[in-house]
């Protein structure tokens, strides 16, 4: 469980999400394995909407090295969220994406973690520079605290 729960400024970009039946698990709430889908999810759909990541033909790609995700209240369907997103660390060839989930209108994130994409080049899988037009995607993402990153 997260030491503090982040609010919602903590966040540069939301995304809405319904929660689905199916993911709920017997003990009627929604089961961990789905937190890392709506990380996935919240990712990828900021860099699909961006108009930068081309899934079918793009020559660089994103792929997950790690992720993290620590619960503190439960969420459960028919919950709708609000998926909080920011870039924590931006390096030569990989990214490291905050992301927060909120029930709508809840100040206080229900879990949060983050997701690391090493960008590669799609035919060969060797590690590449996040490109130029990626980065100019990512910078709005940075949260600006007023220290260094």
């Amino acid at each position: 469980m997260p030491a503090a729960r982040s609010t919602r400024d903590a966040f540069v970009h939301y995304m809405s999400l319904a929660t689905r039946w199916m993911d709920n698990d017997v003990y009627g709430h929604v089961n961990n394995v789905q937190y890392y889908s709506y990380f996935d999810t919240a990712v990828n759909h900021y860099l699909i909407k961006s108009g930068w990541l081309d899934i079918h033909h793009g020559d660089v790609v994103g792929l997950v090295v790690e992720t993290k995700c620590g619960y503190a209240a439960s969420i459960a369907f028919p919950d709708e969220l609000d998926i909080g997103l920011r870039v924590e660390k931006l390096g030569n060839s990989s990214v490291r994406y905050g992301i927060g989930i909120f029930r709508k209108g809840e100040p206080l994130a229900a879990a949060e973690g983050y997701f690391v994409h090493v960008y590669v080049d799609r035919r060969t899988n060797t590690p590449v520079r996040v490109p130029d037009a990626l980065r100019d995607v990512l910078l709005p993402l940075q949260l600006v605290t007023g220290e260094s990153q």
